[in-house]
């Protein structure tokens, strides 16, 4: 059986940053999927699934009502090796094209206060596993230390 692209990347020299992953056309239409690595994958300590849940179900909610993006949204879920997050949109796109939506959603996510949608028995269905504070902690540490001041090889995979 032949890899899956994504297995295809060499992670030992896969550093935190925006990546697309792949592209696929659904008839006319491109999907663009982007890998939204958080960690550095097999050197720093994967996120646990309770901060990786409040950002998904925060992140789901800012994408989805995002004035420009909401309804290229399709898709925004955690990485099954926690190490990031999947984003697909609507449109043929490249990393650079959304540095500038992945900084706001997560600055939304390092600045919220409140409940977490969703936070609910009748919304979610695993809703006593979610982690604000963390889920906000990791938000912070990806904004000063990735998309503040991104840089080429933090947006197109390594060789």
């Amino acid at each position: 059986m032949e890899k899956i692209a994504s297995f295809t990347v060499n992670h030992l020299k896969l550093l935190p940053g925006i990546y697309v992953s792949r592209k696929d056309h659904v008839g006319k239409e491109v999907v663009t999927t982007f890998d939204l690595r958080m960690t550095r994958p097999n050197f720093e300590p994967v996120m646990n699934t309770a901060e990786m849940h409040a950002m998904e179900h925060l992140g789901a909610t800012f994408l989805r009502n995002h004035k420009e993006f909401g309804d290229k949204t399709i898709y925004f879920g955690p990485m099954g090796c926690r190490t990031g997050f999947y984003l697909l949109l609507a449109g043929d796109y490249e990393s650079k094209d959304i540095v500038d939506l992945v900084k706001e959603l997560f600055i939304f996510i390092r600045d919220y206060e409140g409940e977490i949608p969703g936070a609910a028995a009748k919304d979610c269905g695993n809703y006593l596993d979610l982690n604000l504070p963390m889920a906000k902690y990791l938000a912070k540490k990806y904004v000063s230390e990735v998309l503040e001041n991104i840089t080429p090889e933090h947006l197109i995979y390594p060789e």
